[in-house]
């Protein structure tokens, strides 16, 4: 696949992934609203606050890698998509294809 098209897929799923996030932290809240009973000692599952740090560490990740995204495809439409940052040598193909927002080729990357 055209590593471009994979920014472009990959985008959208963050940004839906996102929405399904905030979604479920509405959901949390509106449970804790509702609950009555102390769920930091519920046997039966897990606690909504261990749910609200699941879903907010997720959320964390998916705006980082989506900044990632966008930077990158930013650079396609500056004409440096595929460059190193640190050397400007250009960025082998497989590299962009396995990690289509990479900013840096295999030796720098490895530094």
């Amino acid at each position: 696949m055209d590593p471009v098209a994979s920014l472009r897929q990959r985008e959208g799923e963050l940004r839906a992934l996102l929405v399904r996030l905030d979604a479920d932290d509405d959901s949390l809240r509106h449970d804790r609203a509702d609950a009555t009973a102390d769920d930091e000692h519920d046997p039966e599952g897990s606690t909504l606050s261990g749910e609200w740090q699941r879903v907010e560490a997720l959320r964390r990740g998916a705006r980082a890698e989506l900044a990632e995204v966008e930077a990158s495809l930013a650079r396609v439409a500056d004409g440096g998509y595929g460059i190193c940052a640190r050397c400007g040598s250009p960025i082998p193909a497989e590299r962009l294809e396995v990690r289509p927002h990479a900013t840096m080729c295999v030796a720098c990357a490895s530094l």
